[in-house]
């Protein structure tokens, strides 16, 4: 069963995947929709589906309600209200879950593990060989920004995602310029990520730093 969004719901069930039933899910729900801006929140939204479905295909278990909080606080960092002013995104919004995690009584390494999915959400090659919720944020956050593994899902469960949670048509420039108003005025935090990308996109005057000259220029001699 397939659910149309209202501004105040979450579709209890889509493709067969499910959002948590629990307090703590809905009020990861309530934060972030009141937080981000709704192509945010809708992107977050697919992230868990697109994840818990690359779950399942790949036949992994994982604790539902920690991956809904880590595709679901991936993005915070990019929100006005909790960007801090030298840190990368990924860590502002890995720490906006730490915090909220830990007021609800999470244990310690379960909040671990959400922290890291959320810091390393962005860093290819590495999370898929980690913990499956760390491995499902990530692929998640991969599928919906840069369509991999795009032809592993069926049309039908891409439509009712879609539905559930609009993607709207112009969502690739978008959740470029989201990502470009998110950290432009901390360009340092994006040294060796895909952030510097964005900037490089959005900006011509921005100067990434180059990891070769940051090792000539080091105090070491030779």
């Amino acid at each position: 069963m397939t659910l149309v969004l209202s501004a105040n719901a979450t579709p209890s069930s889509v493709a067969d995947v499910a959002v948590p039933d629990s307090k703590l899910a809905r009020q990861v729900t309530e934060l972030v929709r009141d937080t981000e801006p709704s192509l945010l929140f809708h992107h977050s939204s697919r992230v868990f589906y697109w994840g818990a479905m690359t779950g399942r295909r790949r036949g992994q278990r994982f604790d539902s309600e920690l991956l809904y909080a880590g595709a679901m606080f991936h993005d915070m960092g990019l929100t006005p209200q909790y960007a801090s002013g030298d840190e990368r995104f990924e860590v502002d919004g890995a720490n906006v879950a730490r915090d909220f995690l830990r007021s609800h009584g999470i244990a310690e390494q379960d909040i671990e593990t959400v922290w890291t999915a959320i810091a390393l959400h962005t860093t290819p090659g590495i999370p898929r060989h980690m913990h499956p919720v760390i491995a499902l944020v990530t692929a998640g956050v991969e599928m919906d920004v840069l369509g991999i593994a795009f032809s592993e899902f069926t049309e039908a469960e891409r439509e009712a995602v879609v539905r559930a949670h609009p993607r709207p048509g112009h969502f690739k420039e978008e959740i470029i310029q989201a990502f470009y108003d998110g950290f432009h005025r901390k360009p340092e935090t994006t040294f060796g990520t895909v952030n510097a990308d964005v900037l490089a996109d959005k900006d011509p005057n921005f100067q990434p730093v180059n990891f070769c000259r940051v090792i000539r220029a080091s105090a070491w001699p030779g």
